[in-house]
């Protein structure tokens, strides 16, 4: 009695020793699944605590350049109406047959006569002109440039122009008539004093005492000469009007 109560115990034994042999694959999964679970709640929470949730996976869309159903049925129904509209740009034939107007005409450009034209150059000098100040009791340059004496072609008067360089504008303009006197300046070898009568340089006739320097003593008698020179044909011309004048008045 006692032997078989022995080895029903033994045999209870062991068939729960099996049932807990089979129980623990089972355990051991439920035990892996909880583990799993808690770390994924952790790493959440880890991630929550900096400011994110879970961390995300990036997708990166190509672009393909396609155009969107609306705007390439736009484009289509366009091409459709208008096809010269989508020709490319490097086939736009090139006219060549290309007419350009100008909107605004040009004028004809105009001749500026200075009256020189009708009158012969018979000397030219390299100088610099000064003329003096009554008011302040002074000489005062008038300008550098070219002295000449102009013969006119028809009536055959000479007078005596000077214009200052690159201005081109007029500082000496009279006649050189007889009672005019070239006197030596102070103290200068190259320099000659004389008063004009009637200098038309500013516009109106206005009496003005000139003196002219030069280069060098040689220049300014040669100067002196062709001034002379001037006055003495003048001086006939004159003459020859003046007794013209008196004969048609008597007459």
């Amino acid at each position: 009695m006692t032997d078989t109560t022995s080895d029903s115990k033994s045999i209870e034994t062991a068939n729960a020793a099996k049932t807990d042999e089979a129980a623990v694959p089972a355990q051991i999964d439920q035990a892996k699944d909880t583990v799993t679970s808690k770390l994924s709640g952790i790493s959440g929470d880890v991630f929550s605590m900096f400011g994110g949730g879970a961390k995300k996976e990036k997708k990166v869309e190509e672009d393909r350049g396609d155009i969107s159903g609306s705007a390439k049925a736009q484009k289509d129904a366009a091409k459709e109406e208008n096809p010269e509209l989508m020709i490319k740009k490097d086939e736009v034939p090139e006219s060549e047959d290309v007419d350009f107007v100008p909107v605004i005409h040009l004028t004809e450009k105009v001749e500026t006569k200075t009256m020189e034209e009708l009158e012969e150059q018979t000397f030219k000098m390299r100088a610099k002109l000064f003329k003096f100040v009554k008011e302040s009791n002074e000489w005062k340059e008038r300008g550098t440039g070219d002295v000449r004496l102009l013969k006119h072609k028809e009536n055959g008067k000479t007078r005596l122009v000077m214009r200052r360089d690159k201005t081109l504008k007029v500082c000496a303009n009279h006649y050189v008539i007889p009672e005019m006197r070239l006197s030596p300046n102070v103290g200068s070898d190259r320099s000659w004093v004389w008063t004009a009568a009637a200098d038309v340089s500013e516009g109106e006739p206005e009496a003005q005492t000139l003196a002219i320097r030069f280069a060098n003593s040689e220049n300014a008698n040669l100067f002196k000469e062709a001034f002379v020179k001037a006055q003495q044909e003048n001086e006939k011309l004159f003459k020859s009007a003046a007794d013209s004048k008196n004969t048609s008045e008597t007459s």
